[in-house]
């Protein structure tokens, strides 16, 4: 199966920046120790500071399947983070070889 890139775009909700920034390193660094995960990045807009993009990359889609159903992500992502979000899309996409 193709790795699968994931790209999940956060817009921070005015008060809420300082906690969500300081909760994305936990969640990242959990992520990054899931055996199916191969890469989990941050990164902030330097145009709009409300915007923030997580670059996920994933052996295959069973691996992004349980990532999403892990604990750390139950609790940090779905639990604390998304509440504290004005908006979230995430985007998926399989390698091409």
């Amino acid at each position: 199966m193709p790795e699968l890139q994931v790209i999940a775009r956060y817009t921070l909700a005015p008060g809420n920046e300082d906690e969500v920034l300081a909760l994305l390193p936990q969640l990242a660094a959990a992520s990054r120790a899931e055996p199916g995960n191969l890469a989990y990045e941050i990164h902030r807009s330097v145009d709009d500071p409300w915007q923030v993009v997580l670059l996920e990359r994933y052996a295959d889609r069973e691996a992004f399947a349980a990532h999403r159903e892990s604990a750390h992500f139950q609790e940090l992502a779905l639990g604390r983070i998304v509440p504290l979000l004005e908006n979230r899309t995430v985007e998926l996409y399989e390698q091409v070889e």
